[in-house]
């Protein structure tokens, strides 16, 4: 079995697919609030390690809303490529956009997962992509149908993650002071205890 390595910044191009609130209000499958601070988490991790990003929005006049607030100020100067396909990868605009990353890995989040999340990494994966999901920046309509889209794109080849897990491994050794402090300020904002664990420390660690 071949091993998948870890990756790197220079890897690898971050998708955000319909992060707007007319489709977080149809999310059941975790917290609102929790799914919103993730995908945050993932968007200042893109930025934070200089990650080209592309992202998508769907029927952003008459039903879902533009990109959530907490999201475009993360990301003030991406315009988002709105589409009339549920399949970003059916939309010209938005597939010529993460061909010209020139990233064949794919780090992909959004809303929901049951269509617009999975309908892309399906295409992805046939046309020759490394796709990586980030499981828990990802919601679906019910708990039972966001872990029936989760486990259909793992068994065509996706690779689950997290934002932590996708974070720590772009910082991979704390001692980069180049982006230390972003990763640090991302996980102590959005890490529940372990983010609370790093600001003790520094409270507590104080120089000789």
């Amino acid at each position: 079995m071949s091993s998948i390595p870890l990756l790197t910044p220079e890897d690898c191009a971050v998708v955000l697919i319909d992060e707007q609130a007319g489709l977080a209000f149809a999310t059941g499958s975790a917290d609102r609030q929790v799914l919103r601070s993730n995908a945050v988490a993932l968007a200042r991790t893109a930025v934070a390690f200089g990650i080209p990003t592309v992202v998508s929005t769907s029927a952003s006049k008459v039903y879902s809303g533009p990109m959530m607030p907490a999201l475009r100020a993360v990301l003030p100067d991406i315009v988002p490529i709105e589409r009339r396909n549920m399949n970003l990868w059916e939309d010209a605009a938005a597939q010529a956009a993460i061909i010209a990353t020139g990233r064949k890995t794919l780090v992909v989040a959004g809303l929901l997962t049951e269509a617009c999340v999975s309908f892309p990494v399906l295409s992805a994966l046939a046309e020759g992509y490394k796709v990586f999901v980030v499981a828990d920046a990802c919601g679906g309509l019910t708990p039972a149908s966001h872990e029936a889209a989760l486990r259909r794109m793992e068994q065509a080849g996706a690779v689950m993650t997290s934002w932590l897990q996708f974070l720590l491994e772009m910082q991979r050794d704390w001692t980069r002071h180049d982006t230390y402090e972003a990763a640090r300020g991302i996980v102590a904002e959005h890490g529940g205890g372990y983010g609370i664990g790093l600001d003790y420390a520094r409270d507590m660690i104080k120089p000789a």
